[in-house]
């Protein structure tokens, strides 16, 4: 073989070499960006379904704190003085053995109106 022919083999292999080196470079870039962007992806979905995970733990509290006050609530409005007492002054209503008297009132002496809430809940007091 001539020296020529020996030349050109080992160019047309370094060509070969060269392509398959860039294709292979190519790929793993490629591949590097497509990791890349799923781990950025990823670790920004983390972080949003953990904000979500804190925002929806303080809404479960609250709601949780608000029907323990309810539930108190309940108890306090469901006892029998507690009763009496919105019957006795929402409802205008007297016991068995009392005399209901209404007094109405002006509606300009609002001084007056002070006065004689004062003076009821001093008697509701003593009744009770």
């Amino acid at each position: 073989m001539s020296e020529e022919h020996i030349q050109e083999e080992i160019t047309e292999k370094k060509s070969k070499t060269g392509f398959y080196y860039s294709f292979l470079t190519v790929v793993l870039l490629f591949c590097l960006i497509q990791i890349g962007f799923g781990a950025i992806l990823n670790i920004s979905k983390t972080v949003a379904y953990r904000t979500k995970i804190a925002t929806l733990t303080k809404i479960r509290d609250s709601a949780e704190a608000r029907n323990q006050d309810l539930k108190q609530d309940i108890k306090s409005f469901s006892s029998m003085s507690s009763l009496e007492g919105i019957a006795r002054n929402n409802l205008k209503m007297a016991g068995e053995d009392e005399v209901l008297i209404l007094i109405n009132q002006p509606q300009n002496s609002n001084l007056k109106t002070k006065k004689t809430k004062k003076k009821n809940k001093k008697n509701h007091a003593r009744n009770n």
